[in-house]
């Protein structure tokens, strides 16, 4: 029986929609920062059968693909899977979405996904999905946002705070109590165990992004994800008063350089089936 979709996952279907050269001029080389630890984490080397859920613009593929792996990847957006296809040609990319998969169970030796849970309305069946197309004793490894946000990556949503821009009733206000998790190493090594995978375990990456106040602007300016897409949602007259609270609090990250230092913080967990 198929498993059905929620409001959350048909709302993150439409932020996404036609968003991937967006994403790949801006949020992108940030999302690429824990790749390298992702794939040491799932085990990934010469010969190993490793699917790259939600690939993006495919970034973790192509690092999968250096490293001697055989990859299938997969995202819902189809202008991320032409760019995935660009990014790592060696790899199968495919279009498909996230709460099934259109593969056998076991077929691969470990499954990576990088930033993806932060974007499914139920986590726990989107980890036993996981479960299910890994071979026994493969590893999972993904990686989530923090929460509390780290100060560089609250930067955009105070922006938009500070303008007293409202959300629209079309965008998903989280997801359901029931399927929400907290976003700490406990709480993701918790939904983990709760997926029935084993020797789950769970540590913080911290670190700065540095980008230019344009390109990080350019993320949001271009509709890219839930914030960008709260911005687009806004009146001008708004969307100006974002704009120019972002200029301000961006001098607090300002380095000599005219460049940004943002603080991001990342967890990144793995667990075996």
């Amino acid at each position: 029986m198929p498993v059905p979709t929620t409001a959350f996952d048909e709302s993150e279907r439409l932020i996404w929609a036609g968003r991937g050269p967006a994403y790949a001029d801006s949020f992108a080389k940030l999302c690429a920062h824990p790749v390298p630890r992702l794939l040491d984490a799932a085990g990934v080397g010469p010969g190993v059968r490793v699917l790259d859920v939600g690939t993006g613009s495919g970034t973790v593929a192509a690092a999968a693909c250096a490293r001697g792996a055989t990859v299938t990847a997969v995202d819902a957006e189809p202008t991320m899977v032409e760019l995935a296809r660009r990014a790592a040609p060696e790899a199968d990319v495919r279009l498909a979405a996230l709460p099934e998969l259109p593969y056998a169970n076991g077929e691969f030796d470990a499954v990576v996904a990088n930033f993806v849970l932060n974007h499914v309305g139920r986590p726990k069946d989107t980890l036993a999905e996981l479960r299910r197309v890994v071979r026994p004793g493969g590893w999972i490894a993904l990686t989530i946002w923090a929460a509390p946000p780290a100060a560089g990556q609250a930067l955009i949503g105070r922006a938009i705070q500070a303008a007293g821009a409202v959300r629209p009733p079309h965008l998903p206000a989280g997801l359901a109590a029931e399927d929400d998790f907290r976003r700490d190493e406990s709480g993701l090594t918790g939904l983990l165990e709760a997926a029935h995978l084993r020797e789950a375990e769970c540590g913080t990456l911290r670190w700065d992004h540095r980008a230019s106040p344009e390109e990080w602007w350019s993320g949001p300016a271009g509709g890219v994800a839930f914030g960008g897409r709260l911005v687009r949602s806004q009146t001008p007259q708004v969307q100006a008063d974002i704009k120019r609270h972002f200029d301000a609090l961006s001098a607090e990250f300002a380095t000599e350089d005219g460049r940004l230092a943002l603080p991001h913080a990342a967890l990144l967990a793995r667990a075996r089936h």
